[in-house]
């Protein structure tokens, strides 16, 4: 296991978000936390702020002397960086420490390699992996330039980093229409859902704001959820049933982070289409967290990016029984709830569906989540209906106490006579049993 160092550069805010930098400390702690999951042990810590960075090792010479000092006290083998590096600086950087050298982006990717285990996933990192590879080639010196000949290459004039770009080109090529093929089954599935009235609501939000926590309190499912970030990356879907009866696809999707790569954004379209073709997003939200405005406004970015901000959302402020004097369950109305909200919405142009205080752990405030969602699904929406079922017509009755919330039922020497709040589905398969009211 190696031990890391980091340095970073302030770095802006995204639009919407109050003040003008993010806190240099809270985003040095998300990235040992990054560090932590993939395998690290942190050993130190350094900050700098420049007026600008140098072009040839980001940080500068009286900086890299600094860090040579460090990786020998500390023996470290690898350091990490709080923001992407260009190859040149990365291959400076290598060549002054005499450690391996790694950014923010290739962190992640280096987790999500760890974290994927479908098929699909795997197929997804590698080609965010060999993206991000491609212009880095030259990086590795004579090593990459020996020249290459023999049968499949191009004689022998050229050289092993144009044989190797060529390779990758090639795997690009072929993992992009594998992944073809899994959006057209994905489009098949989604074709076969939408002949049956079932909604999908997909979870989304920051990383390690509890979406898994909520998706198995939720379900039932028994997905992994732990405090390392991005405990989950394969996309899990299960059903669940409404307060109407009604049943709804939830689909658990990988955490956002702040400063995503966008060579990962790219490979996982076709998961990520699961987001965008949803009817409800849950928007999970760590609202105990000091930087719950900062992650929300990441989340909307990124939503933004791939094309679901306009999806109806509703914000989950999960974790909300941390907050001192807050109790999800009963401080669900005006000013509770709303004002909360307000705090961690900075941007006013993105606003919710709704808002619900909830306890994902303890379960607290998860009826008042399920009647919002009930109540802002359009498909097969749910209206007051009254039956008349005869003594002998027992199966459409219990149709109805399947699929539908019975509030009413009565009986006389001809049958019974029903009212319920009933999905149009439903409706339309009892059509003859209706009575005008």
């Amino acid at each position: 296991m190696g031990l890391r160092l980091t340095s970073r550069s302030a770095q802006r805010a995204p639009a919407g978000v109050a003040g003008d930098l993010i806190s240099a400390d809270e985003s040095m702690e998300e990235l040992a936390a990054l560090a932590a999951t993939a395998g690290a042990r942190v050993a130190e810590k350094s900050i700098q702020s420049r007026a600008r960075v140098d072009a040839a090792t980001l940080v500068g010479s009286g900086k890299v002397e600094e860090l040579k000092s460090k990786i020998h006290f500390f023996e470290a083998t690898t350091v990490i960086f709080d923001r992407e590096l260009t190859p040149t600086q990365q291959r400076n950087l290598e060549k002054e420490l005499d450690v391996k050298v790694l950014d923010r982006t290739q962190l992640i990717l280096d987790i999500f390699a760890r974290r994927a285990r479908t098929r699909e996933g795997k197929l997804q990192v590698e080609l965010a992996q060999l993206n991000y590879l491609l212009p880095r080639l030259t990086g590795h010196g004579a090593a990459m330039s020996r020249l290459g000949g023999g049968i499949g290459t191009r004689g022998p004039g050229e050289t092993k980093l144009e044989t190797d770009r060529r390779r990758i080109h090639q795997r690009v090529h072929a993992i992009e229409k594998s992944l073809e093929r899994v959006r057209g089954g994905r489009a098949t599935q989604r074709g076969q859902r939408q002949a049956v009235p079932l909604a999908t609501i997909a979870l989304v939000g920051y990383t390690n704001a509890g979406k898994s926590t909520l998706f198995n309190r939720l379900t039932g499912a028994g997905v992994l959820a732990d405090s390392k970030m991005f405990a989950t990356l394969d996309p899990t879907v299960r059903h669940i049933t409404l307060p109407s009866k009604r049943r709804a696809l939830v689909s658990d999707t990988v955490g956002f982070i702040r400063n995503l790569p966008t060579t990962l954004v790219r490979a996982f379209r076709a998961t990520l289409e699961e987001v965008v073709e949803a009817e409800l997003l849950l928007h999970v939200v760590d609202a105990h967290s000091p930087e719950a405005a900062h992650q929300t406004a990441h989340v909307l970015a990124t939503l933004s990016e791939i094309g679901a901000a306009e999806t109806p959302q509703i914000l989950v402020l999960n974790k909300s029984d941390l907050i001192p004097g807050f109790e999800p369950g009963l401080n669900q109305g005006e000013p509770d709830v709303a004002a909360l909200a307000r705090r961690i919405l900075a941007d006013p142009e993105h606003q919710p569906a709704g808002a619900v205080a909830i306890s994902a752990s303890t379960g607290a405030g998860f009826p008042a989540l399920l009647e919002k969602v009930d109540e802002l699904l359009s498909l097969d929406p749910v209206s007051p209906c009254v039956f008349r079922f005869s003594t002998a017509e027992g199966s459409p009755l219990h149709l109805l106490h399947e699929h539908a919330q019975v509030t009413s039922i009565s009986y006389d020497e001809n049958g019974s006579r029903v009212e319920a709040l009933v999905p149009e589905s439903i409706k339309r398969r009892l059509k003859r049993y209706l009575v005008a009211v």
